[in-house]
């Protein structure tokens, strides 16, 4: 959360995070295409030729104001090759919201797992663990045949029960109520921050 008092502006940075080729890219295009044009920035990607996420895509929203601040929500990907593990470090610094997206593809499920702890670990390596940042799971392309199941995902994923969503983000199926719940808990979170801040002034 960055919070500029003189501009009246308050900024979040949404993640997502997954294996290569899980859907973050296509859930920031969902989004994209789905927020009113007077209200998104350009969406700027950066592919290589297998049309995989090389750096990041990122775009902006503004959504108005909370509490008397102007709000934007800056919407990151992080690359799933793992090859890339410096820049998802530094691509989660400063990290207000995640969201995870699997891969429901039976093949898929070792590649999960992976991203999953590597997540756990570039969380750790700035200072933080996943209790600290509200976060939600996707279970993306639930329309592939045999899909992992649900219950699956919850255990090696999400023990701990934070919010989920099946989706099919190609469709656009779920993408809307994975970033909804989670800026709901952003905002929350954001919230109790200000108010804490305004205590100790």
């Amino acid at each position: 959360m960055r919070l500029n008092s003189l501009k009246r502006t308050l900024s979040v940075k949404i993640v997502y995070y997954g294996p290569g080729l899980c859907g973050k890219t296509t859930n920031l295009e969902a989004l994209h295409r789905q927020f009113p044009e007077r209200q998104r920035g350009a969406m700027l990607q950066l592919d290589t030729e297998t049309e995989r996420t090389l750096f990041f895509d990122y775009f902006p929203l503004s959504l108005g104001t909370l509490g008397g601040y102007r709000v934007k929500v800056d919407f990151f990907t992080v690359p799933g090759q793992s090859f890339y593990q410096a820049t998802r470090r530094v691509v989660l610094e400063g990290v207000d919201g995640i969201v995870f997206v699997a891969d429901s593809s039976p093949d898929r499920e070792d590649a999960n797992l992976v991203s999953y702890e590597d997540m756990l670990r570039n969380l750790d390596r700035n200072r933080k663990t996943l209790a600290d940042v509200p976060h939600v799971f996707q279970w993306n392309k639930r329309d592939v045949p045999r899909p992992i199941p649900v219950s699956v995902l919850q255990r090696q994923l999400n023990p701990h029960g934070a919010q989920s969503f099946e989706a099919v983000a190609i469709r656009g199926d779920g993408v809307w109520e994975t970033q909804s719940s989670l800026l709901q808990q952003v905002f929350e979170s954001v919230r109790k921050a200000t108010a804490v801040r305004a205590q100790n002034a």
